[in-house]
């Protein structure tokens, strides 16, 4: 699948541990409206010591459900139950 998002590839991005480690499935995500970074998180509460710095194609590659979010502004984020439902924002 071609990479869908409008930033760089090589964008960094903020992914929590969870997903990075246990495969835990992204269940929420922001794009900040401060500085338009992107967050891909499981949905529950994180210290910052749980942040991870990837790029976002590494996010693409890792889920490509997430190119659904594509064109999400900044400042909006999108939630979902389980991996298997649409990111809704």
């Amino acid at each position: 699948m071609k990479f869908p998002f409008y930033d760089s590839p090589d964008t960094a991005t903020i992914i929590c541990c969870h997903i990075m480690e246990n495969q835990t499935p992204i269940l929420y995500v922001s794009h900040d409206e401060d500085d338009g970074m992107w967050q891909f998180l499981c949905g529950e509460a994180h210290g910052i010591d749980e942040a991870k710095l990837v790029s976002l194609k590494w996010v693409f590659d890792l889920d490509n459900s997430v190119s659904a979010l594509k064109d999400m502004p900044c400042g909006y984020y999108a939630e979902r139950k389980t991996q298997d439902d649409e990111l809704d924002n």
